[in-house]
This record gives structure tokens, sequence and C-alpha cells, in this order.
């Protein structure tokens, strides 16, 4: 993979021994001044102390730099475990000689193990002395737990002739069902911005990617979603034309990294973006989309290339939103599988078997009884899912 970064951010990654393979496991990100910052953290009633521990230190709404350990979530770990993650952010403050209030921590890997901060602050000195400007790559493994690869990725954009860049890593396999963002998900940008503007875009471009995915249905208690503006470039952002310039770069950043996530989720073959149409309000839509992409009968079938549409309406009658199944027509791409709640028969399943075994494809519902529409984006349920997160402490 080719190495990318962002004007004025450095980045590295390195193992400190918290991984039983060895791997990386510590990552870090520098801003060479300090970065206006907004974040989106798990909903998910159970927070890891790194999640505590953002939300207070963000509202101030600048950062300079981010630590993020894989292989121990530091989750459910009391108050040692929010001892360990202000240490952490110590430890790299004091490395890079900035204050300690402006440093986030970010962590991800099993819960209920307390944390062994004292790798980390062994590790600080050639963490921080590997710091460079294309050092992102070694910060995406860093991240990794049960990815197989790592994830990066970096678009440019134009305002008033001067191309602006965002860059984005993000982590996730497994435990993606996120209610605000996903797993971790780290946003670098040279542009300059109002902490209460970064927070706007960021929930806007979240809810249309990240939070329109799911591997597995469980919310991770360490969901963060960070966006980083350093403003190196000397463009502000605060006019409608720029800003509007500004979310879509960021948009097909977020979108591109959330359908990687799904290609890359645990034991998955297939990437399937389920979408629903005709429905009487996006809201609706969405709930049904939702429902029937964390189906676990209708996953199976994916994984069996089965098409078996029968469960995918049933997953749309139990979404708890007003549904006229009669109505309803159920396209396998772009084979009519269903229509007005009848199977099309023998000839359309054959075709539909076809999309089937391709490894990307979307499937859609008709409801019918409006103009609105959703889409969320999911995969199959393999064997390998099963084995992965059934020894995955081990």
């Amino acid at each position: 993979m080719e190495k990318m970064g962002c004007p004025g951010f450095r980045a590295a990654g390195v193992a400190c021994g918290l991984k039983k393979n060895g791997r990386k496991d510590l990552g870090l990100i520098y801003s060479e001044v300090p970065a206006n910052v907004a974040g989106v953290f798990t909903r998910n009633r159970v927070q890891a102390a790194p999640v505590q521990l953002d939300r207070r230190r963000i509202v101030a709404g600048v950062c300079r730099a981010l630590i993020v350990n894989s292989g121990n979530a530091n989750c459910c770990t009391g108050d040692p475990g929010m001892q360990a993650a202000m240490k952490m952010a110590k430890s790299a403050a004091d490395g890079l000689a900035v204050a300690e209030d402006l440093v986030l921590v970010a962590s991800t890997g099993v819960i209920g193990e307390p944390l062994p901060v004292e790798k980390i602050e062994a590790a600080l000195p050639n963490l921080i002395a590997g710091l460079h400007g294309e050092g992102v790559l070694d910060l995406a493994e860093a991240i990794m737990t049960t990815d197989t690869v790592p994830k990066i990725i970096c678009r440019q954009g134009e305002i008033d002739g001067r191309r602006f860049t965002v860059t984005g890593v993000a982590k996730g396999a497994g435990m993606i069902r996120p209610d605000m963002a996903t797993m971790l998900c780290f946003v670098m940008t040279d542009v300059q911005a109002s902490p209460e503007l970064l927070k706007h875009m960021l929930v806007a471009s979240v809810n249309g990617s990240l939070n329109r995915i799911s591997v597995d249905g469980d919310t991770s208690t360490n969901d963060t979603t960070l966006l980083m503006a350093n403003g190196v470039l000397g463009i502000e952002i605060g006019n409608p034309a720029r800003q509007a310039a500004f979310q879509a770069v960021l948009d097909d950043v977020l979108i591109g990294l959330a359908k990687w996530l799904i290609k890359d989720a645990e034991g998955a073959t297939k990437l399937v973006e389920i979408v629903v149409k005709g429905a009487a309000s996006e809201q609706a839509a969405h709930k049904i989309a939702d429902t029937v992409a964390n189906s676990n009968l209708t996953k199976t079938a994916f994984f069996g290339e089965d098409a078996n549409w029968g469960r995918i309406l049933a997953a749309a009658g139990r979404a708890g939103v007003p549904i006229e199944p009669q109505k309803i027509d159920i396209l396998f791409g772009p084979v009519l599988m269903v229509q007005n709640g009848i199977g099309c028969g023998p000839a359309a399943e054959a075709e539909a078997t076809k999309i089937l075994k391709q490894p990307e494809y979307d499937i859609t519902l008709d409801l019918k009884m409006g103009n609105c529409s959703a889409a969320v984006f999911t995969c199959d349920f393999s064997v390998d899912y099963v084995k992965i997160n059934a020894d995955y402490r081990s």
C-alpha cells in the first residue's frame, strides 16, 4: 500500500508488547501546530476509559496529538483504567512537549483486562522518534485487531484554486453496528474550521457512512471517530461554498472507509448494500434496511448464496414500521425476484443466484408507499466469523 499522509501531521506505529503476536499495537498522530478537533463516540452505555477521557477533553475543541493502542480495550477496568488512559496521554504529552490536556487517547481490543500501561510508556521514545509525514501506514497497522489489512484513504479537493487534503484511517472488522461512528476512525485535514463547524460536518458525514454499516449487530464500547483540522494550508472553510467543497471530500473518505470495513469484516465474503426505497419517510426506510442488514437469517443466506427472499421480507415485516407486503418488490441486483409480495418463480431465482455469487451486490426493497429511501451496507455471516469470535481472547 502506498504511504499517504496529510500536511502538518506526522504519525507513527510500533510494537510495545500488548499483542501476543508481536505485531504493531501502539500508534501516534501528532499535529505540528494546534489542531481544532471534533469527535463522535459510542452511545453504548458501557464506555471504555479512553472514550470517557476524550469526551471531557474534546469540549475544548483543540488538540495536538492522539495516542492509540490495540490489543486491549481498557474497558470495564474501573479507576485503574482511567488512570492508565491518563498516563498514556501524559507520557505522550511529555515526550512531545505539549500540554497534557491536548492529547487524546483511544484503545481497542479485549474488554475487561487491565491495561499494562508501563509497556506503552516504555515504547513511547521509539514511537515519538518514528513520527514522520508518511507514517500513516504504520499507524493504520498499529490499530488493527482482527482486520486483515490496514485501511487508509487520502483524497484531495479544491477551494479557490488551492488543493486541500483529507486523510482518514480506520479499523474495525467485528463488533460493528455503530450508533455514532465505528470502532476507530481518525481523519486529518490541512484546512481550518471551527470546532463547531467540524462537529456539524462530521456528524453529517458519519450519519451517511459509518452509521450505515453493520457486521454483526454489536455496538462497540470503544467507538471513537475524530476529525482534526490544523489549518496549515491557510484556508478557512467558514462560508457555504467552501463548506460544501470540503463536505464532499470528507463524505467520500468516510463512505470509502465504511465500505472497506464491511469488505474486511470478520470472515466476510460478500459486501451487500441493502436499499429501501418508496418509503413514507427516510427514518422508516433506514429502519427496514437496518433490520434486513442485521438479520442473521439473511446474512447466512448471503453466505450460502441462497436467494431466500422470504427471509428478507420477514425481516422487513418486523422492523417496527408500517408496510404493505402485497405491494413490495424485491430485486437482487437488477433481477426482479419478488413483485407485489409474490415470488417471480424459478427462472428469476436462477438469475438471482448468479448475483449472489458476486463479491459485491445490492438488494433493493421497493415499498411503494412514498418517495423516501435509505441504504445500509452489510456482509454475509460465515463459519469463519464464528471461529474468529469463539476464541478471540486466546
